[in-house]
């Protein structure tokens, strides 16, 4: 797949080009099914499957003391893309400037001037142009006074309840994992560098590797999880804690940290992933330090088994 930064970087070819439009944050089941849609039609057609996303999300930049905490990064989010067939992923800044263009300017300087396109695909409550004027109502009409068809993706629902975004951010808050592997169609997963931490985790025989990750970036909530690490492209089962270390501090920042089963050997600095499986358990304050070492034992015992039959 191709990444193209900024629009001007773009080149158009003699290829019919098929467009998927949104921020897709998470890549859940509802915008699987429209880049899918996308690139089948696209196939068809021996045209170009391509999607464009504003970098960063708008409501950063609009409404920053409110932006949601993202559920992919940009990187994780380009991954995805390729394995459902995206051959072109356009990344473009996203400014005021931008976000000041009419519905009829975004059409016209974007879709129609700079990408030349031939289809577009976008969810049902998709917005654009000055203060989300533009719906998809509206691009469907525009699209036909300017010669391309417009086709609007209806929702996606898991038992009766439209996935979204939103709904698999709170699924995460409250640690149900299951709720939202169904809802993404995949094992959330956070990636990062590990970083220094305590180095507590050592001293009573259970080392951990601390993730570094952006704050901008949603995590399950407090508790222990069994989960999948990756590292160095090998994978391992892990029992991964996500809390503040009530046994040890009175008041901590939230560290995500994660002991590696059957893993021996320094990975501080390098890129480690953790695919989460289900929650274990809340956190909660241990009156010593060795029966917390006596519940991690339990913890890692109930991981490996659970990671085993996943």
């Amino acid at each position: 797949m191709q990444i193209v930064r900024e629009i001007e970087n773009f080149k158009p070819d003699h290829r019919p080009l098929y467009l998927a439009l949104g921020n897709f944050d998470g890549l859940h089941q509802g915008h699987q099914h429209l880049i899918r849609t996308m690139v089948a039609a696209a196939r068809s057609d021996a045209g170009k499957a391509t999607a464009f996303v504003f970098e960063p999300h708008p409501s950063k930049v609009l409404f920053p003391e409110r932006a949601p905490k993202l559920l992919v990064t940009a990187e994780r989010k380009a991954e995805l893309m390729e394995k459902l067939g995206v051959q072109i992923l356009i990344y473009n800044s996203f400014n005021l400037k931008i976000a000041r263009c009419s519905p009829e300017q975004f059409v016209q300087q974007i879709l129609i001037d700079r990408l030349r396109v031939k289809e577009v695909f976008v969810g049902f409550n998709y917005t654009f142009g000055d203060k989300g004027a533009g719906t998809p109502e509206l691009l469907r009409q525009l699209g036909e006074k300017q010669g391309f068809k417009v086709n609007i993706i209806p929702p996606v629902a898991v038992d009766g309840v439209v996935v979204s975004s939103s709904m698999i951010r709170r699924a995460l808050d409250a640690g149900d994992i299951g709720q939202a592997k169904i809802m993404l169609g995949y094992e959330p997963m956070l990636e990062g560098q590990v970083i220094e931490g305590e180095h507590r985790g050592s001293t009573i025989g259970f080392p951990t590797a601390n993730l570094g990750l952006s704050n901008e970036v949603s995590i399950p909530g407090k508790g222990v999880y069994a989960a999948r690490a990756e590292v160095n492209g090998r994978h391992y089962q892990a029992v991964v804690n996500i809390g503040s270390k009530p046994t040890f501090h009175a008041q901590y920042p939230v560290e995500i940290e994660a002991h590696l089963i059957d893993f021996k050997g320094d990975i501080y600095g390098q890129k480690l992933r953790l695919y989460f499986i289900a929650k274990i358990r809340d956190e909660r304050r241990f009156s010593s330090a060795e029966e917390l070492t006596r519940q991690i034992a339990l913890d890692r015992d109930k991981a490996r088994r659970i990671a085993s039959t996943r």
